[in-house]
């Protein structure tokens, strides 16, 4: 009978027999599972702990008085949102060390000779020709957008291909999901420029098309209050911020005067109010009575 078969752990030779190398590499495999786990662990405390570190300082500052309600919960959420990214990179990159040395362990005890693997010789050439260069690209683009926090998990950004909620940053690709649902996988190193529809403030515009001969103090007065109303009520104060609406006349033809109201609102909520703006001008112009202008018909066909 072969001697490695009798061989027991406690043998010098038993790490050489089939069984033993199969203990080794399930406990290579069993040990990266759980550094890898145990780095996440730590990477999840460390994102929770930033995030409630910087909302009670806010929370002090504004009661306090040292800085407004609003701009602190904005601080907080791009906090919030950024120490998330950061984390979920944080992640990719510790999985991608760790398995990535359990590998080369493992093929170490299967009797491949790692050398080259480890001083990098010979395997650059492969990588370089299946695409290193845009890999490298990718991770280095994505990393410097994080810090900069150009955006981060939970943003609505427009990366010029395609917009969308950002659902994940890895080492390679940003995962956005638009309106329909439909996730796209867009790789860091393609994105040119990103608009990001969730820091600071966004926009709630209605625009009015009235006829010429209308009274345009009335019309902005109906607007003005229509809006204010709309932002002091406790279903939007949460979205509107404490700027006054804007009412101006922003064109004049022979057809229509087109009057624009315009209140700012909290990132990402402009749509809703938006919405709801809409609704209320219209109730609020057809209870004063002001008609709209008709666009002109174009010319009729010769039969």
């Amino acid at each position: 009978m072969p001697s490695g078969l009798l061989s027991t752990p406690g043998d010098k030779g038993f790490w050489d027999s089939g069984v033993g190398i199969v203990v080794a590499i399930g406990i290579v495999v069993v040990a990266a599972l759980l550094i890898r786990w145990l780095i996440r662990l730590l990477v999840n405390r460390v994102v929770r702990s930033v995030t409630d570190a910087s909302t009670k300082k806010r929370v002090a500052r504004a009661k306090a008085g040292r800085e407004r309600e609003d701009t602190a919960q904005l601080v907080v959420e791009r906090t919030t949102a950024r120490a998330r990214t950061l984390g979920q990179l944080l992640k990719s990159v510790a999985t991608f060390l760790v398995l990535g040395t359990a590998l080369v362990i493992v093929l170490g005890l299967l009797g491949v000779n790692v050398g080259p693997i480890i001083a990098s010789a010979g395997i650059i050439g492969i990588a370089v020709g299946f695409g290193a260069q845009s890999l490298i690209k990718d991770f280095l683009t994505g990393v410097f957008m994080i810090f900069e926090d150009q955006y981060g998990v939970g943003d609505l950004v427009d990366t010029g291909q395609a917009v969308g909620t950002v659902e994940d940053v890895g080492l390679r690709l940003t995962k956005l999901r638009d309106d329909n649902g439909v996730i796209w996988y867009v790789p860091n190193g393609s994105i040119l420029r990103v608009g990001n529809k969730s820091q600071g403030w966004a926009v709630a515009d209605v625009m009015v098309p009235v006829p010429p001969t209308t009274d345009l103090d009335r019309v902005q007065s109906v607007l003005q209050e229509t809006a204010t109303e709309l932002a002091a009520e406790p279903d939007w104060h949460g979205d509107v911020l404490d700027e006054p609406p804007v009412v101006s006349v922003e064109s004049i033809t022979t057809d229509s005067v087109q009057v624009r109201v315009r209140l700012h609102t909290k990132p990402t909520r402009q749509g809703p109010v938006t919405r709801e703006l809409r609704v209320r001008v219209k109730q609020a112009l057809d209870t004063a009575g002001v008609s709209y202008s008709k666009p002109r018909s174009g010319p009729r066909a010769e039969g």
